[in-house]
């Protein structure tokens, strides 16, 4: 029977992988909900469920049985979202086309979650897990509860409508914000980048929420105050006005590197003109590897 020495142990193995494979579940997540925001979401329900279970039942393969629920929260989510696809494919498999490495990957790794999207869940969580995460075709079957010829023939759908998608690009359209949160976004980020942190305080709303996502969550103008403290302790950033998934958001470079990606971004929600969320991607910044971020430029600037 395992001491408690060994349960602690255990335990803290389990947070120590939980904490190495999040940026793998939010590219899975993210990929599958069309949002690098919403797969944050997702993700943070699945490791509340994960610890919630953990120790219940023997576990044989860690990363599968982290996946799988991440799967299925994924899963729970479209549901909520009404957007649940066809799950099974239909074709048989025994008379598919075998694609080249080479061809899969480049099509794969050109795809933005909105192409994703395009796709039904089954061959969405298929291609994802296969091509981006590089699961086999038995562990993905493991992880979603489709069978190897099912998860064959969603591989080879879904490859295929890659290729049509690849071939007829979607077409970009600039981020649409109102007049209103393009004058809060600038508001914002004019007095941050100045570092009057006082008229970004005077802002918030007094039951004011915010959440260092990977890291910690504050609640109320007085705690969240320290936040803006431990920013001005720091000097490798610059808050721009922008979008992120075709949300209103605030995108953050490195005032050093002008010409860089900006290197995370930051939520910020209202309520009238009181501040009532803060999201800030600082510690997660895997968040931005597949988020679709777009400046915006400010009219008369």
């Amino acid at each position: 029977m395992p001491t408690i020495s060994d349960q602690h142990e255990a335990r803290s193995l389990f947070h120590r992988k939980l904490g190495e494979l999040r940026p793998m579940l939010h590219r899975y997540c993210a990929r599958m909900a069309g949002s690098a925001i919403d797969g944050e979401d997702i993700v943070q329900e699945a490791l509340v469920k994960a610890v919630e279970a953990f120790g219940r039942d023997p576990i044989e393969n860690l990363n599968s049985w982290l996946f799988r629920i991440a799967h299925n929260a994924a899963m729970d989510f479209l549901r909520r979202r009404r957007r649940q696809d066809a799950v099974y494919a239909d074709e048989d498999p025994e008379t598919m086309i075998d694609e080249s490495t080479a061809t899969v990957d480049r099509h794969t790794a050109a795809a933005g979650l909105r192409t994703f999207m395009q796709l039904p869940t089954a061959q969405r969580g298929a291609v994802i897990l296969m091509d981006v995460l590089g699961y086999s075709q038995r562990e993905v079957g493991d992880i979603t509860g489709l069978t190897v010829p099912a998860v064959k023939a969603a591989l080879h759908r879904g490859r295929r409508r890659l290729r049509e998608l690849a071939d007829s690009p979607e077409e970009l359209t600039a981020p649409s914000l109102s007049t209103a949160e393009l004058h809060r976004l600038a508001a914002y980020a004019d007095r941050f980048n100045a570092h009057d942190f006082d008229a970004v305080r005077n802002m918030l709303a007094d039951d004011v929420k915010l959440e260092l996502v990977n890291r910690v969550r504050m609640e109320g103008r007085t705690e969240v105050s320290r936040y803006f403290g431990n920013y001005a302790s720091i000097h490798d950033w610059k808050l721009a006005p922008g979008s992120v998934d075709g949300r209103a958001a605030l995108l953050v470079t490195d005032p050093i590197k002008p010409d860089a990606s900006p290197a995370y971004f930051v939520i910020v929600e209202w309520e009238g003109n009181n501040i009532a969320r803060i999201r800030d991607f600082r510690y997660a910044r895997y968040a931005a590897e597949c988020a679709d971020m777009r400046a915006v430029t400010r009219k008369g600037a």
